[in-house]
């Protein structure tokens, strides 16, 4: 069918989702699925009163996470309305009845967040960040490839059957079965979002801001450039039209490989899909969906697009800065009734969508008006003007001694050395002072290593600029940003104990069996019992454990009572292996139970999270883990393991109990820490994507929110996972956080926002 492409209007928005819309699925022209960072999926069903809008017709709730991905399966006689899949941020692909709203497969296997779904015939197949794709036949998993390097952050069955992954490894890969047939090469950064071009080929959207036309046999088709930031979604219509979504807040509409449409969104344009009808659904993170229209009978009411222009123009109100501040903040005209304290004492004040400086005429008594104050379109700021120039940086520099603030301005273009002269002499203040200023530019500017061009002269000497400590032809570096706290370094242990209460719950679980003719054989003879509380004094004794020793029976005692209690019962002698691990002989004689085929502590992990896992015993065994950190013995362990502990306790993150809430992120914590130093990126990617879903939960606890933030800045900035947390947009999460009302939770999203902004 025939579009007339450049008479795109609003038609119907989609109001509902708590959270930015992530994801789009047409099911059909009447009924569409969205999914969201709220956790929820919408279905919409065409308004039977009026057919030009829709309205939520069900809310499916299952994910832990935000939902990202969708695939509709087609009606069949046992599923009348069709199936939905999902993917999500907690790792699970869900498929869903649409009849009654019920999830009727839970495909678990995936070890981080899914990044797409596709149907294969009667298959479906997932991608993720831990780089694999799978296979699920029947809710089954059947097969299973890394099919990248990096990131695999979408999957597109093509019509002839082959299959493409999109990664942030910036290639595409086609498929067959798990054979790789073709490399595309050509992005320059992450690919994001993959559709079929009919009769072409297949579309790619890209970080590097591009979409691609590709041929099958590689052969790019077409480039399409112009969105201005990273794109993230891509679709084609079978008229030739192309659509696309950016976080430059535009889905932009494409016909020959040229944009003839903007749609300007309040926010960012996370995925965009056609209606069969030519139609286009837009999400959006403002947590609408809308719907698009050429088809004049279908266009929204003038009140509604009035609406929605004015939403825009609030939007874009509250982004625009004037003087550094936001045009909404400043003073509407009626301050200029008051009269200025100085002749040539300025003021900005809001006129309509402009800030307008006024200049005070002391001998008129007068507000003169001077000229628009503007810093640029969107909120992205010009550069600041001092004396009518403008530069980089204009930073004020307080000398001290009661000395009047100075104005210093650089360019990352400047010798920071030049500059810093030049200003001194300027101001009339020692030369003394260039180091101190010249670091003080470079913290500020974020410029992370400078070197020295040995061509420079001091301007006022002829020399080389002098950097103490080193020769004047030495390259000049500079130290590493401020942070304030990371990267975190040594790690966290429980280290205190009520060894009285763990003692007298044993006693008192022991008699209990023992009174049990069902399980009098599982309790602990008078001895037994007695050891235990010999090894409980000894651990008191901390400042004697360089001394103290146990006796290998004390272990397999211990180990005894895990293995042989009933759950319930189990928590105090775990708690008494919490605190055995940081004593140096216990530890010493705990691992050789654990280097063997008979691995008693990853059967304790499957034993307290079975399905009627209880809070008592899933805290003191993720403090247990927690606590192997201190002894080096056990990091071999603990890394090689490192995959099946994080999944077993990867639910903890939700638990309404801070304790555990706390203990899971402490974990993840000093997993950050031990993995950095084995330079295991897998396990980092792992343990980011588990810290991400805690930065995100609402309900976390402070301190665990702390910890896990901590753990995302260390992995950042001496990890090897920056890329991958930005593609988590793991900038969101630092933007949060500098909001929060706690100082510590606000100091380390300012630290990760200046790791984001390091090159």
């Amino acid at each position: 069918m025939d579009i007339d492409f450049y008479q795109y209007k609003l038609r119907c928005e989609l109001p509902g989702h708590e959270d930015d819309v992530r994801g789009i699925c047409v099911c059909t022209d009447e009924h569409i699925a969205t999914s969201s960072r709220d956790r929820t999926i919408r279905v919409w069903s065409l308004d039977s009163d009026n057919k030009r809008k829709y309205s939520t017709s069900k809310i499916l709730l299952g994910h832990t996470s935000f939902v990202g991905p969708l695939a509709w399966i087609s009606p069949n006689e046992e599923f009348t309305e069709g199936r939905l899949v999902s993917g999500s941020m907690d790792t699970n692909v869900f498929v869903w009845n649409l009849s009654n709203g019920e999830i009727v497969q839970a495909l678990k296997g995936h070890k981080m967040q899914v990044t797409g779904v596709t149907l294969d015939n009667e298959d479906i197949v997932s991608s993720s960040v831990d780089q694999t794709l799978k296979r699920w036949r029947n809710g089954q998993l059947v097969e299973s490839w890394e099919a990248h390097q990096s990131p695999i952050q979408a999957v597109l069955r093509l019509p002839s059957g082959e299959l493409v992954s999109g990664s942030s490894d910036t290639t595409l890969k086609l498929w067959k079965g798990t054979t790789s047939l073709r490399t595309f090469q050509g992005h320059a950064d992450t690919v994001r979002g993959l559709a079929v071009m009919p009769d072409l080929g297949f579309l790619s959207a890209s970080h590097d801001g591009s979409i691609r036309l590709w041929a099958l046999s590689g052969e790019v088709l077409l480039e399409m450039v112009g969105h201005t930031s990273i794109v993230y979604s891509v679709d084609a219509h079978a008229s030739g039209l192309i659509v696309s979504g950016s976080e430059d807040r535009h889905a932009k509409i494409w016909k020959d490989g040229v944009c003839v449409q903007s749609l300007e969104h309040p926010g960012c344009v996370w995925d965009v899909k056609f209606l069969d009808n030519g139609d286009i659904v837009t999400a959006c993170s403002d947590g609408v969906a809308r719907v698009w229209t050429v088809r004049d009978g279908m266009i929204a009411d003038q009140l509604e697009i009035d609406a929605f222009d004015s939403q825009l123009s609030q939007y874009k109100l509250s982004r625009k800065k004037v003087g550094g501040m936001k045009l909404d903040e400043l003073p509407g005209l009626d301050a200029l009734t008051l009269p200025g304290t100085s002749d040539g004492q300025t003021k900005v004040v809001r006129e309509g969508d402009n800030g307008v400086a006024y200049a005070w005429n002391m001998k008129d008594q007068r507000w003169d008006k001077i000229g628009e104050v503007v810093d640029g379109p969107d909120g992205v700021a010009d550069r600041p003007l001092l004396d009518g120039v403008q530069y980089d940086f204009v930073f004020d520099v307080d000398i001290g001694d009661g000395e009047p603030i100075r104005k210093l301005p650089y360019n990352r273009s400047d010798n920071p050395y030049d500059a810093a002269d030049k200003w001194l002499v300027k101001e009339n203040l020692p030369l003394a002072y260039r180091q101190q200023i010249v670091e003080f530019i470079l913290q500020n500017s974020g410029q992370k290593d400078f070197n020295f061009n040995p061509s420079f002269r001091d301007p006022f000497t002829g020399a080389n600029a002098y950097v103490p400590g080193q020769s004047s032809h030495t390259a000049a570096t500079t130290s590493k940003p401020l942070y304030k706290h990371i990267p975190k370094r040594g790690v966290l242990v429980f280290d205190v104990a009520q060894y009285d209460g763990i003692l007298k719950k044993m006693t008192e679980f022991n008699n209990t069996l023992r009174s049990d003719p069902v399980h009098t054989d599982k309790s602990l003879t008078e001895v037994e019992v007695s050891r235990v509380g010999a090894m409980v004094k000894i651990l008191k004794d901390a400042s004697h454990y360089h001394v103290t020793n146990f006796a290998d029976m004390d272990i397999a005692l211990l180990l005894k009572v895990l293995q042989a209690w009933p759950p319930a019962m189990m928590f105090p002698a775990t708690d008494l292996v919490r605190m055995l691990v940081l004593h140096p002989h216990g530890a010493s004689l705990l691992i050789k139970h654990v280097e063997n085929n008979n691995d008693l502590l990853l059967d304790l992990i499957k034993k307290v999270t079975e399905d009627s896992a209880l809070p008592a015993n899933l805290l003191t065994t993720v403090r247990v883990l927690v606590n192997l950190f201190k002894n080096p013995s056990f990091h071999y362990w603990l890394q090689r393991h490192h995959s099946q502990i994080l999944n077993a306790f990867s639910n903890c993150y939700s638990s309404p109990n801070k304790n555990l809430q706390l203990a899971y992120s402490t974990l993840l914590l000093n997993y950050a820490v031990l993995l950095i130093e084995k330079k295991d990126q897998e396990g980092q990617a792992q343990v980011l994507s588990a810290a991400l879903q805690i930065a995100e939960e609402e309900a976390a606890d402070v301190d665990s929110k702390f910890r896990s933030l901590v753990a995302i800045g260390s992995l950042m900035l001496e990890g090897l996972v920056k890329k991958i947390a930005i593609d988590f947009e793991v900038e969101s999460i630092a933007k949060s956080a500098k909001a929060s009302k706690e100082a510590k939770i606000v100091e380390v999203g300012a630290d990760i926002d200046l790791v984001i902004r390091q090159p």
